[in-house]
């Protein structure tokens, strides 16, 4: 059991799991609210040997050397790389701190998300129209790029649709090769697909001004990715250069800084995270909740 185990802000666990944190610690502090700055931060971890932190707060080593007594840290939202990591991975392992993340909790928001923003552009509905004659998803020339969970669920949604399914990824998938998706390499996939989706990890940028050369006019680009999966000012020339369409979520998944992108009148986005949903948040939960039972079950560190 934790001595005291602080969520040093909102951190999207479900109420019933937010009781069982008790289970787990002698004292449990949990803030409602984002902390601003570094200080703020060492402030509330203080003599707390456990810390739960989501995306929107960085623990670095500053902060990971100012609180002696830390030995957890739980991250309550995507740990896809080291590299990619708001936690300073790193550093905790050098003083014997296990950090763990999790994944793979709000995938199907965004493929209803990805259907929704697709029927619309295809039928024309709410002012938006791809075709001048409605189109349904039948026939519809897909590409995925990164076959991680939510890249596979895409993929499959759209083929129960009907969609012809090609994909590029840093491996092949020959079990996925059997369910009928063609393997192409990424500039053959930009230049036979119709609507293209990027599913890859947080700061993987592929698609670069070469890329969406290839990807041509007429086309569709879907980014699912936390982060911009593109180079912005390459975005920004090709929305601009032909009748194409770009969909995300978040601002952050468009790379926006000024607001050109998401202000533009063929960038279809609601700025709001696509897989933050009641069930997402309640999977969420059971997996930071299983990382602490682990930790705490285990005599030896687990990897990150």
């Amino acid at each position: 059991m934790f001595e005291k185990l602080v969520a040093i802000e909102p951190v999207s666990l479900v109420a019933e799991a937010e009781k069982k944190l008790h289970e787990y610690a002698k004292e449990v502090v949990l803030y409602r609210d984002i902390p601003k700055t570094r200080e703020v931060i060492i402030e509330r971890i203080a003599d707390a040997d456990a810390v739960l932190v989501s995306y929107t707060s960085q623990i670095d080593r500053f902060i990971i050397e100012s609180c002696p007594n830390l030995r957890y840290i739980g991250m309550c939202c995507s740990l896809y790389s080291e590299e990619s990591a708001n936690v300073d991975i790193a550093c905790a392992r050098e003083r014997g701190i296990q950090v763990r993340g999790i994944r793979d909790y709000g995938d199907r928001g965004v493929v209803e998300f990805v259907l929704y923003e697709l029927v619309r552009l295809l039928h024309g509905y709410d002012g938006y129209k791809w075709k001048d004659t409605p189109e349904e998803i039948t026939d519809l020339k897909a590409g995925i790029i990164g076959l991680g969970v939510t890249g596979s669920l895409i993929a499959e949604a759209l083929q129960f649709m009907g969609a012809d399914i090609s994909y590029f990824s840093r491996t092949r998938k020959p079990e996925l090769e059997q369910k009928g998706y063609t393997y192409r390499p990424l500039h053959e996939l930009l230049e036979n697909s119709e609507v293209v989706f990027t599913c890859l990890n947080k700061n993987v940028i592929l698609l670069h001004e070469e890329e969406f050369k290839k990807l041509g006019s007429g086309k569709i680009l879907f980014n699912t990715s936390i982060g911009p999966s593109h180079d912005t000012e390459a975005l920004k020339r090709w929305l601009d250069g032909g009748n194409n369409y770009f969909v995300c979520d978040t601002r952050g998944a468009s790379g926006d800084v000024n607001g050109e992108i998401l202000s533009h009148e063929r960038v279809l986005s609601p700025d709001a995270s696509a897989g933050r949903t009641r069930q997402a948040f309640g999977l969420l939960s059971e997996k930071v909740l299983d990382n602490i039972r682990l930790f705490l079950k285990s005599d030896t560190p687990l990897q990150a």
